[in-house]
């Protein structure tokens, strides 16, 4: 028992703490502060080109794009995790974004291949593993936690090699994807339209460094490091200066809409360049407002689920209410609905463990669902994947 209200207690606080990030829905808001991180450093190379490495440009483009927010936003605050060429811990980054109440997350970094053929940029948010190419990015970026002594205590167990570790991982959600998307969506257009880069999409994967940060957050690879052309562009000053411009008129057109508009970014995800992520991806914003929906066949006299953690595979939302008995769902099971922040969320299934869901996902994408992702709920109440696997473990 004491266990058990020693993790509510814990949930608690964290749930309080991404509440207090949130934009309030009074006017007033700005963004005040905001986290640079420069990718890799000291030990860490990342990756590397015929005549540069990663953790060079990278922390080039994080300070120019600093002094670019600085000098145009004063009251706005800018911390780096690094400023200089030296080794930081993977969960030491978002430990530094939270300890300073950020309101926004950028990671930095440079992409590579096996082939020098790939090029252009593309931004990440947490997520799923989209693809298999969206995975060998993730693993890439996270293989740094190797370099740290005692990894597997410092990141829930988590191990880059392990495939087991990656499927799990793969399924926690920012609770801010909403101002994710929007600020990738942003650095996208910039990167094709003012610098004329191929735009490679807003795309979904899990990356160490955005699992833990409570606010929005982003990473971005502004090129391949393994293109020889590619390289010579971000290794010169012109480059560097186009790439932080762009950056920052992203983030300067991001903080106009956020101020603007304090309620969290929530439209047509179709409208996302290129994105591979649509509306029907996790859309939660950090408050929670969730209230479950109980058709007319579910009545009071319906027994009770023994169990309190369940699983389910999320696979369409809408502003409509839609009936359960909807032809459109009429090849799915336990087909139920909630209401999160002014959506009808519609999920199918309901399983004691996560592989069974993760079973459940892929016959549901194969159903034309191709945006299915699974859920978790305690007591009814939607909470992260994470969370439902540390109750599960604690009980």
């Amino acid at each position: 028992m004491k266990r058990l209200i020693l993790v509510f207690s814990v949930l608690l606080i964290f749930v309080v703490f991404c509440l207090a990030q949130q934009p309030s829905d009074k006017k007033g808001y700005h963004i005040k502060t905001v986290v640079i991180d420069a990718g890799h450093g000291g030990k860490d190379p990342g990756a590397v080109g015929k005549s540069s490495q990663e953790k060079d440009i990278t922390l080039s483009v994080a300070l120019k794009l600093g002094n670019l927010i600085e000098k145009n936003f004063p009251g706005t605050k800018i911390v780096y995790t690094r400023n200089t060429d030296v080794f930081v811990e993977l969960y030491r980054r978002a430990q530094i974004a939270n300890q300073n109440k950020a309101d926004l997350f950028i990671s930095i970094h440079c992409n590579s291949s096996k082939s020098s053929a790939p090029y252009g940029s593309e931004t990440f948010v947490m997520g799923l593993h989209k693809s298999q190419d969206n995975l060998e990015v993730a693993k890439k970026e996270n293989a740094a936690i190797l370099l740290e002594d005692d990894y597997t205590q410092k990141y829930d167990g988590f191990d880059p090699n392990s495939p087991e570790s990656n499927i799990i991982f793969s399924l926690y959600q920012n609770a801010f994807l909403d101002q994710s998307l929007l600020l990738s969506q942003k650095i996208q257009s910039q990167f094709s339209e003012k610098v004329g880069m191929l735009d490679r999409g807003v795309k979904q994967a899990g990356f160490l460094v955005l699992y833990k940060v409570a606010m929005p957050g982003i990473l971005v690879e502004i090129g391949f490091l393994s293109n020889r052309k590619e390289e010579e562009f971000l290794s010169s000053e012109e480059g560097k200066n186009k790439i932080s411009t762009a950056l920052f008129n992203a983030f300067k057109a991001y903080k106009a809409k956020m101020e603007d508009d304090v309620t969290p970014y929530a439209g047509n995800m179709d409208s996302l360049s290129k994105a591979v992520i649509t509306e029907n991806q996790p859309d939660t914003t950090g408050k929670m407002e969730i209230t479950p929906l109980i058709e007319p066949k579910d009545t009071a006299a319906t027994k009770p689920q023994t169990r309190k953690v369940s699983f389910r595979v999320q696979f369409t939302a809408s502003s409509v209410n839609k009936p359960l008995t909807s032809p459109e769902f009429s090849q799915l099971k336990d087909v139920k609905v909630y209401l999160m922040n002014s959506l009808y969320r519609y999920t199918t299934g309901d399983f004691a463990t996560l592989e069974e869901a993760v079973a459940w996902q892929s016959q549901v994408q194969g159903k034309g669902f191709k945006d299915a992702f699974v859920v978790a709920f305690y007591n009814e109440q939607r909470i992260s994947p994470q969370e439902a696997i540390k109750l599960m473990k604690n009980n």
